[in-house]
């Protein structure tokens, strides 16, 4: 008598599983990378492409969850894999990239589990959010940190700056703004020096 009670207590907990990955939950929404440098991603199709396909997961049950994680991890497969702008091709970004491309395997690794919970899908779902919002974090600090280099008129010269802990984004900026800088006065002088 024991043991049918106890296989009928696992068979109702199975059932009140199955309800659970059906609930519609609403999870927190992802960050956007800002308007303002939307024209600097424009080109970016596989970022815009996962941007577009987790607008899904705003509102969305477990069960839908899983039946999108193979599509969602193909997306930011090529979203690692891809030719990113120059500027992204940095250590502290492709970590972020990896990180959330960790967590969509993972998602997808729960596809094949039988006796998996919603909770847990639930948890997996909110952890990608943070991990793609990481990533578009990055895409804004990364953007904002060359638009105010290209808004700094001054040379390092000046500022007492030390040239050897600069970074190679800035490192590169501060030259060519030093070599359009040249090219401008030379243009000045030679308008300047008298024609004979």
């Amino acid at each position: 008598m024991f043991s049918c009670d106890k296989k009928q207590e696992e068979k109702n907990q199975e059932l009140d599983a199955k309800p659970l990955l059906s609930v519609v939950n609403e999870y927190s929404s992802v960050k956007k990378v800002n308007a303002t440098f939307s024209k600097d991603i424009e080109e970016w199709k596989e970022l815009k492409a996962v941007d577009n396909f987790l607008e899904r997961f705003q509102k969305v049950s477990p069960k839908e969850v899983l039946s999108n994680a193979l599509e969602l991890q193909d997306l930011v497969k090529s979203l690692r894999d891809s030719a990113k702008p120059t500027l992204f091709d940095t250590p502290s970004f492709k970590a972020r990239v990896n990180i959330f491309y960790n967590e969509t395997l993972r998602l997808s690794d729960m596809t094949s589990i039988s006796s998996i919970k919603a909770e847990e899908i639930n948890l997996q779902t909110e952890k990608i959010i943070e991990a793609f919002s990481a990533v578009n974090s990055k895409v804004n600090s990364i953007l904002s940190k060359k638009r105010f280099e290209e808004e700094i008129d001054i040379d390092v010269k000046f500022i007492g700056l030390d040239s050897t802990k600069i970074d190679s984004v800035s490192r590169k900026s501060i030259k060519e703004d030093a070599l359009e800088r040249s090219i401008h006065k030379k243009k000045l002088d030679y308008k300047e020096k008298p024609r004979q």
